[in-house]
């Protein structure tokens, strides 16, 4: 069969988790993988330098697409911080359901430790860009140095409760994963409340629902 003329990006990722998801498996080869799907060798490693860099960029995908619908739509520009970050958490989980099967197989080598991983370093470099750019109000420090070391920090910990939530709807067996939406919600007002020293209601909230969830689920 002759090779394909035009191969993009978005065909070999495509083409990868396909081949993943029926084979529950990476291919051999960038060989074989390539000559499966009629394309040349060549092609692969002018977008990709292993399976591995095609990995990191699917989950660096899923923020692209996320981020993309939220600014197209008009109602997002005139959100707050807070009502922001909740429409990217939701729209983001949209994208990761619609892709449920692929995320579970790539994730499942290292569902009990997701913060270290490196396929998510594309992923987390794009969201902790975009954390920043939500200028979410904080406390004056009066000092540059604090104040740097405590925006740090908002991204770090906004990085962990991405990840929290991630490991949350892998477990969630729940009806349209019903129970990760009520999770965002309580876990994104939660910290927004930490940050303005609001009462400790939120989070005791969270706590309760964590604990009830996970008893259920062990």
């Amino acid at each position: 069969m002759a090779k394909k003329k035009t191969i993009s990006e978005n065909d070999i990722i495509t083409y990868y988790m396909d081949y993943v998801l029926e084979n529950n498996e990476q291919p051999k080869s960038v060989y074989l993988f390539a000559k499966s799907n009629h394309f040349d060798e060549a092609t692969f490693y002018a977008h990709f330098g292993s399976f591995e860099a095609v990995e990191t960029h699917i989950f660096k995908a899923f923020f692209n697409n996320t981020l993309t619908a939220l600014e197209a739509s008009e109602d997002y520009h005139t959100f707050d911080a807070r009502n922001k970050l909740l429409s990217f958490y939701f729209t983001f989980f949209e994208n990761v359901t619609a892709n449920r099967s692929y995320v579970l197989f790539a994730l499942a080598p290292y569902k009990n430790s997701l913060k270290g991983f490196t396929l998510l370093s594309g992923l987390k470099k794009s969201f902790t860009q975009y954390i920043s750019s939500l200028n979410i109000e904080t406390l004056d420090l009066k000092q540059e140095q604090l104040n740097k070391f405590q925006n740090k920090a908002i991204q770090e910990s906004a990085w962990v409760q991405l990840l929290l939530t991630l490991k949350f709807w892998m477990d969630d067996t729940s009806a349209s994963f019903e129970k990760t939406d009520i999770f965002i919600e309580k876990s994104v007002n939660t910290s927004f409340d930490v940050l303005h020293i609001a009462p400790l209601k939120s989070v005791i909230d969270l706590g309760k629902f964590i604990f009830k969830e996970k008893m259920h689920m062990n």
